[in-house]
This record gives C-alpha cells, sequence and structure tokens, in this order.
C-alpha cells in the first residue's frame, strides 16, 4: 500500500533509482529538483532534502513569510514511486499543487490518490476553497487525473513551456 511521506534523507538511493527512471534531463514534477541541485552526493542530498522541508509546518500553525509547500514523496515498499507538493502560496503560472510519478509505477491511480489527499491537505491544513492544477496541454494522462479529482477546465494558456491546460478544482467544506 503506498503512503505519502516528508521527503527524507533516509530514502537517498530510492531517489537516485526513482530520478533514473525518468532519465538524464528530464523533469520531474513534483520534487523541486532544479538544474544546479546535487542529489548524487549523500551530502549534497541532505542539503536539498533540508531545502524541501525546512519551512513544513503543523496543519494550523501560521505559514512562515517565505515561498514554501508541504511536499510528500509517494512511497512503497522502500521505493519512491513519485513526488507532490501542494504550495502554500498562490502562483498564477505553476498552481498550487505539482506531481509526477515515475514512467515504471504509471497507471496504477497513483497520481489520482496522491492528488486526493493533498486536496484534503488543501482544505484542512490551509483552509482553501479551491485550489489551480495546471498540465500541459498534451499530457492527457495529467488531465484525467485532474479531471477524476474534480478538476474543472478554465482554459488553455500559452507559456514557455508551451500550451498549459488551467483547471480549477473546488474543495468540499
Amino acid at each position: 500500500m503506498p503512503e505519502l511521506i516528508l521527503p527524507t534523507i533516509r530514502l537517498h538511493a530510492a531517489f537516485l533509482e526513482c530520478r533514473d527512471d525518468w532519465g538524464p534531463g528530464l523533469h520531474e514534477d513534483g520534487f523541486g529538483l532544479g538544474a544546479d541541485d546535487d542529489v548524487d552526493s549523500p551530502e549534497g542530498f541532505a542539503a536539498w532534502v533540508h531545502e524541501r522541508v525546512r519551512l513544513t509546518h503543523p496543519a494550523g500553525d501560521p505559514c512562515p513569510d517565505e515561498r514554501h509547500g508541504s511536499p510528500r514523496w509517494i512511497v512503497e515498499n522502500g521505493h519512491i514511486l513519485g513526488g507532490i507538493a501542494l504550495r502554500h502560496w498562490f502562483d498564477d503560472e505553476i498552481g498550487q499543487i505539482g506531481y509526477g510519478v515515475r514512467p515504471s509505477a504509471r497507471r496504477r491511480g497513483l497520481a489520482s490518490w496522491a492528488l486526493g489527499e493533498m486536496l484534503k491537505e488543501a482544505r484542512v491544513a490551509l483552509g482553501l476553497d479551491r485550489v489551480l492544477i495546471p498540465c500541459l496541454a498534451d499530457n492527457i494522462a495529467s488531465a484525467r487525473t485532474i479531471e477524476r479529482n474534480g478538476g474543472v477546465l478554465e482554459g488553455i494558456r500559452d507559456t514557455e513551456n508551451g500550451p498549459v491546460r488551467r483547471y480549477w478544482i473546488t474543495l468540499d467544506r
């Protein structure tokens, strides 16, 4: 059974295996991994994980003034299957939730399940009424995941990454 956990240095080898599943140079949504991040060395990985989790806080605690979020890894039997992050600040370009599932773990409903869990957190921890979740227009699997979780298409917007579908999900109270 998969679970959502905070990023941890304990899973360094599992993270590298997950990253390698995507292939070199590909962007892994949901991890917050930048091109200059050193995740190969134990020290670099520890620093990167620290940056991901340093501003996390319990539900109900005030949010820090810095941009931050609730990062989670989708983990099963010690393997990282993907990542998802709820951003605690609104960004009209990248939305409030980003996620990705490694290629070898797709088509199992993991993204839909993880998104549902993060929508609960958005409602409970942040008190949000709705969230914006964009995806590349040609990413039909992601569009279906968002739609399965109640996403309503606002439209398609041209961005520097190409056309992007913009979905809003209304959160039940």
